[in-house]
């Protein structure tokens, strides 16, 4: 009977677990704004999907969506294999393809119909998952349901980010699933948000909350412990401030705010009742046209709210003047994931670096087996792709992120026969979006990126001029070869191999190829031109080693600005960086230059001032440069500044205020971020500067610092600012928790919320640095 008593309660459990999970999973669906919706609740239940590694490895394994709507539970028969790692996170997904489109499945599961195929493809260097589902309308179910959630999870403003993911953390400290939380419970929950609480101190809220004295917080008990978790002091005062004590904004007092203290340039009536109508939650304050102090943090924590300027966040520049007047987003070696002697080469590199904006790709194409063009790092170790996957994934990803052109740089090592093929397999994959001939009127400058939109353009060696050689010219010419980055590199293996090579330096190209390269011929650099006698013609180009770039920005500054007006200029790391490290790209923005390569696989302070630079202009890839960066009579030298009309200096005063939800560093349960604050300013040398706040000991999830610094730009056309928080350790290295850099010029005044991303570039869902901006003349 006793055994018959604890199985009933058993199932009791089971029964109430159960109800309480179908609750929880009910309110994110609400959230998320997906009540009822079919494809959600095929991934809650869960399903037996066959996991694909190779040709030889394809095993069932069970995948759940967790209650959390936010997090993927899978299946592993791995030995030791801790809980933490059989999750993942639906922010981690960068995209979900349904078919045979990943290499993976390309070549393991050709056997299997594309309806039933899907892949995970992850925003950091993991790998891909590649599955199959039993059936069709499962796997559409999977892709279905995944991007609703991504779609919608991206479309949460920053407050329901906050509520879910401290719902999130509530769930995973409430261990035994009653619903109620204990102090041992929140205590567990602290650690889950990144704060260290005194003991004492933890007690006292806790027992402020506990109504019922159950010594456990439940329902409204546990929101109005949320509510004393999440309020911001520094906020109260500043709305205090504004309201002179009051309990709402009206409409002239968000006006005198926006106006006095966020230095709006558009601010009125018409501004501040279309951010009450956006931003504030109370039906009744808004009928009033009023905003209550909720509204005023949903204001601040939105794009309205950013330190990045929100009408930035869209093509905004004239796209109308010469290529040549536009800072171009590049990759190096766009085929490898790793460094540039062993590591991989793949197709997703390319997609990866589209997908975050860039326009310039390198194709370093061999001859392969089978009359088949490569791609691969020559004479090197590095793996080979095949020239038309490359092309395919171009065609497929070139113009999702942005509509404005794309540059294919070939550095051509293949054969007469393989160039042919070369050429027809561009013809083929590309087809109309190839530009393979001269726009109409465009003879004596590079064409616009209004011009070129939806085109993808070649830059390579090429026979002649402009117009394509008549008669024919035979199936070959002799050309001197532009470049062999390989030539320059320090690794002994390749050094070795390349003396192995034929003497000289010409080779044979393949008229077909030759006449798809229009606008971007490579040329070697035979110095500066002089007024009345050009060295170039305005269609050709040279690429630089960042050595030598930085030489011939020293020995002629003023001589390379100009150049680079009416010329592009490729720069590309220095053969010894074998180990796909990136060199700064501002000094060569600074000079003009326009296509500065970087190695997009490799994160760190280059990647961070890259995409900060490109996050401008509606992150299209194209920046217009400064006045003083276009006009031909222009004397500025980035490297002897002098008085002009790039001089404008402004004194930007910063106060770090505080931070909210930074990320953990250290995966350990029991590690707590001690976060500091350092704000960079990187532009012209005079202008470089750091500054740092002292260490919060304890406390990610929401350190206050109150600091402010001071910093005198000369040149802030050309400055970004970058905000790092890093987590302090006297014994070791500090570890990279979050940063964000902003163009100068785009960054707003006032009170400002400063969005952080990770080490890969992503977005942080909730980590925040709050910031007063101003800039004096």
């Amino acid at each position: 009977m006793q055994c018959l008593g604890l199985s009933r309660r058993h199932r009791s459990r089971e029964l109430y677990l159960q109800e309480r999970s179908l609750k929880v999973a009910a309110l994110n669906e609400q959230r998320l704004g997906l009540q009822n919706d079919e494809d959600l609740h095929a991934l809650l239940k869960g399903s037996q999907l066959l996991k694909v590694k190779s040709s030889t490895w394809r095993r069932e394994r069970f995948y759940k969506l967790q209650e959390d709507c936010k997090t993927i539970w899978q299946e592993s028969r791995k030995v030791m294999r801790s809980p933490e790692s059989q999750l993942f996170s639906i922010e981690d997904i960068q995209e979900v393809r349904q078919g045979h489109r990943t290499s993976g499945l390309e070549k393991y599961a050709q056997d299997v119909p594309a309806d039933r195929c899907f892949s995970v493809v992850f925003k950091d260097q993991r790998n891909t998952l590649d599955l199959i589902a039993p059936s069709p309308a499962d796997a559409q179910h999977w892709v279905q349901g995944l991007r609703k959630i991504i779609h919608h999870s991206n479309s949460m403003n920053q407050r329901q980010k906050l509520q879910h993911w401290i719902h999130s953390c509530l769930r995973k400290a409430d261990k035994n699933k009653d619903n109620k939380m204990s102090f041992k419970e929140l205590q567990v929950f602290l650690k889950e948000l990144n704060i260290q609480v005194d003991d004492s101190y933890a007690w006292r809220i806790f027992r402020e909350c506990d109504y019922s004295q159950t010594d456990s917080l439940e329902d409204k008990e546990i929101e109005a412990f949320y509510k004393m978790l999440t309020q911001r002091e520094e906020i109260d005062e500043i709305f205090s401030e504004a309201t002179g004590s009051g309990e709402t904004l009206s409409v002239d007092q968000l006006v005198t705010f926006l106006r006095d203290q966020q230095r709006e340039e558009a601010a009125g009536p018409a501004l501040a009742i279309s951010l009450i109508e956006r931003y504030e939650p109370s039906e009744t304050a808004k009928a009033q046209q009023q905003m209550t102090k909720d509204g005023f943090l949903m204001y601040l924590l939105s794009a309205d709210g950013s330190a990045f300027n929100l009408a930035h966040r869209q093509v905004y520049q004239d796209m109308n003047q010469p290529l040549s007047h536009y800072l171009v987003s590049s990759s190096h070696n766009t085929y490898l994931l790793e460094d540039q002697l062993t590591g991989p080469s793949s197709t997703e590199a390319y997609i990866r670096a589209l997908c975050k904006g860039c326009r310039c790709l390198e194709l370093d194409c061999w001859d392969g087996p089978n009359l088949e063009p490569i791609i691969y790092h020559g004479y090197t170790f590095t793996s080979k792709i095949l020239f038309c996957d490359v092309l395919r994934a171009i065609r497929d990803y070139a113009f999702k992120v942005s509509s404005y052109p794309v540059i294919l740089s070939l550095e051509n090592h293949c054969s007469l026969e393989q160039q042919c093929v070369m050429a027809r397999h561009l013809r083929t994959f590309l087809g109309t979006l190839l530009l393979d001939q001269q726009l109409e009127g465009v003879t004596n400058s590079l064409p616009s990126p209004e011009q070129l939109k939806g085109k993808i353009l070649l830059k390579g060696k090429k026979v002649g001029g402009l117009l394509p050689r008549e008669g024919g010219g035979g199936s070959e010419a002799t050309v001197v070869s532009d470049e062999d980055e390989a030539a320059e590199m320090e690794d002994e293996a390749v050094r070795s191999n390349i003396q192995h090579k034929p003497k000289g330096n010409k080779v044979s190209l393949a008229m077909e190829l030759s006449n798809m390269v229009i606008y971007c011929k490579s040329v070697h650099f035979e110095g500066f031109s002089r007024p009345g006698s050009p060295k170039q013609a305005f269609y050709e180009m040279a690429s630089f080693s960042e050595n030598r770039a930085f030489r011939l920005l020293q020995e002629a500054g003023n001589s390379f600005v100009l150049h680079n007006m009416g010329h592009l200029s490729r720069i590309y790391p220095a053969g010894w960086r074998t180990d796909s490290s990136n060199y700064s790209p501002v000094e060569m923005w600074n000079a003009g230059c326009q296509i500065v390569a970087l190695n997009f696989q490799t994160p760190g302070l280059e990647m961070d001032l890259y995409q900060g630079r490109f996050q401008d202009n509606g992150a299209c890839g194209y920046v217009l440069k400064p006045d003083f960066l276009r006009d031909p009579n222009s004397t500025f030298n980035p490297r002897a500044l002098t008085q002009g009309p790039w001089w404008t200096q402004k004194r930007l005063i910063i106060r770090v205020i505080s931070g909210q939800q930074l990320p953990k560093v250290n995966k350990s349960k029991n590690s707590i971020v001690d976060p500091k604050v350092i704000v960079e300013i990187h532009g012209v040398a005079r202008d470089m500067a750091s500054r740092q706040t002292g260490v919060v000991i304890n406390n990610g999830f929401n350190p206050k610092w109150n600091t402010e610094f001071e910093f005198d730009v000369a040149v802030p056309e050309l400055a970004l600012i970058r905000f790092t928080v890093e987590d302090y350790d006297v014994s070791s290295k500090n570890d990279f928790v979050g940063q964000c850099t902003i163009p100068l010029s785009s960054l707003k005044q006032g009170y400002r919320h400063v969005h952080l991303l990770s080490k890969n570039g992503d977005l942080h869902p909730s980590a925040t640095l709050f910031v007063k901006i101003s800039f004096q003349d």
